[in-house]
């Protein structure tokens, strides 16, 4: 709707008028897609002349760096905290989270178009284009930052999502994904359906391109991807979804769009002491809202710092992060406790260590006094006592019984009395109990659920997950296989 009245010279070389700050505002706006944002420094952030007149620079700076803002898919460094405000982002305390729709232009930057790309650096997976319910291994070219672990090989399923855990098994849609749609996709249904990759050098592109739901294959076909960046940034392209995800049945396999990470135990069996097994526990989890995954959308996870990057323990106990970062001398490293280092860091008694500094400095710690840091660290160099287990050797929990400090009742106090008193003390019990596994559910990295955790392994409610066989299965293929339509299988799966 812009016109030539738009683009005239100002009334005024020292400010603008109402008129003339709003016409440029609309016409900096409808051209935001080209402008030089990146050239923006400090200096634009520098107060104004006068607070009583702004001049004409001014306003421009303001009206050029809301455009910027309006039209930028990614913070800029300068701008984080106006970005997001901007953006309304969602913050999972590991990512941050922004789902862009049909109309939005970052919608089309982001998609990766798999098609323009360099053909020597695009992978047709020939097994998987003609399997259901298979999985492959796949190299990648540079170390990927995934929840602060930095991973070099990542798992591709038919189902729409991307394994990231080290260790196979059957259960590959429990935990430990990136799923930008998970579901029962069958690319064997279709030779126009494939499940492509690319890589190249900076970031790696996974494609479902044209799959079709098992059993729904008459709604039409899906094309959709999930682009994993090296900085750690991870987007989802949804290019085709041709229904509701709300309206895909999950009764034969999950139907799900987000993230999720866990760690690894080695526990023994409560049935066969002497026998090893190992355990996966969920740590965090991003459940996507599935109603917004609709054709031509894009979500884009920004990551965010963890304890793992620090490399000091100075640094690491004055981290102002949210995981309430802690040091192990043992290892030298820094941790929050839960993360896929949690075996190591149980075995090696970081937990015990960190419990002991903290009973030493409980009332200084509390009221946050700047000396305590030295103090924690100058702990880090001392001598650590020797490693505990991971688990005491009993898994029951001592609870220590009620004690009684009433006075002895004589012989015709009535029996009724007593009776009354231990159900009271019952009910406030059961109370309790309920309380805390209310509690320690939904705030899991708590110094109460770190205590069950590492005390009471084989009962962990929730997060822990087992070889069910009503559970969706996923086995792994070979790397040798057929190919589809002419394209080449991976040198490398």
């Amino acid at each position: 709707r812009l016109s030539g009245k738009y683009i005239r010279p100002f009334k005024s070389g020292v400010v603008f008028s109402l008129t003339d700050f709003i016409s440029f505002a609309f016409l900096l706006l409808a051209n935001s897609t080209a402008l030089p944002c990146g050239q923006i420094t400090s200096a634009w952030f520098a107060p104004a002349s006068s607070w009583e007149l702004l001049l004409v620079r001014d306003l421009v700076q303001i009206l050029f760096l809301g455009a910027c803002l309006h039209n930028s898919c990614h913070p800029h460094p300068l701008t984080p905290s106006l970005h997001a405000l901007w953006l309304q982002e969602d913050n999972h305390s590991y990512y941050m989270s922004r789902f862009y729709g049909p109309g939005e232009a970052c919608t089309k930057e982001l998609w990766v178009d798999v098609a323009e790309a360099n053909r020597s650096q695009v992978k047709v997976h020939g097994i998987l284009s003609n399997m259901h319910r298979q999985a492959s291994r796949v190299i990648l070219s540079f170390d990927f930052p995934f929840y602060g672990h930095h991973l070099r090989q990542i798992t591709i399923a038919t189902g729409g999502f991307i394994f990231m855990g080290d260790v196979i098994h059957r259960m590959l849609t429990a935990t430990q994904y990136i799923a930008p749609l998970m579901a029962n996709f069958n690319p064997s249904y279709s030779r126009n359906s494939t499940i492509k990759y690319f890589d190249n050098g900076t970031v790696f592109v996974v494609q479902w391109d044209k799959v079709y739901l098992h059993g729904k294959e008459d709604i039409g076909s899906f094309t959709f991807q999930a682009a994993l960046h090296s900085e750690g940034r991870i987007v989802f392209g949804y290019k085709e979804i041709p229904m509701s995800v709300l309206e895909i049945s999950a009764t034969q396999h999950p139907v799900k769009a987000g993230l999720s990470d866990a760690f690894m135990l080695l526990n023994s069996s409560p049935d066969v002491p002497e026998s090893r097994r190992r355990t996966i526990y969920e740590y965090h989890r991003v459940e996507l809202d599935t109603s917004k995954v609709t054709s031509v959308s894009a979500v884009e996870f920004t990551p965010l710092p963890t304890c793992l990057q620090h490399q000091s323990c100075d640094v690491c106990v004055t981290s102002k992060l949210t995981f309430n970062c802690s040091w192990c001398h043992v290892l030298q490293r820094c941790s929050s406790g839960f993360d896929r280092y949690r075996e190591e860091w149980l075995s090696h008694g970081c937990g015990e260590e960190v419990r002991s500094r903290e009973g030493l400095f409980p009332l200084e710690q509390s009221r946050g006094v700047s000396h305590v840091t030295d103090s924690v660290c100058f702990l880090c160099l001392s001598v650590i006592p020797a490693s505990l287990p991971a688990f005491p050797p009993s898994i029951m929990i001592p609870f220590s019984g009620v004690r009684n400090d009433l006075p002895m009742k004589t012989s015709g106090t009535l029996i009724h009395t007593g009776t009354v008193v231990g159900i009271v003390l019952a009910v406030l019990l059961i109370a309790a109990i309920i309380l805390a596994v209310i509690y320690i559910s939904s705030h899991p990295t708590s110094n109460a659920a770190l205590f069950f955790i590492e005390r009471r392994p084989h009962h962990w409610p929730a997060m822990k997950f087992r070889n069910h066989t009503n559970h969706t299965t996923y086995s792994e293929v070979e790397p040798a296989g057929h190919e589809k339509e002419g394209f080449v299988e991976a040198e490398q799966c």
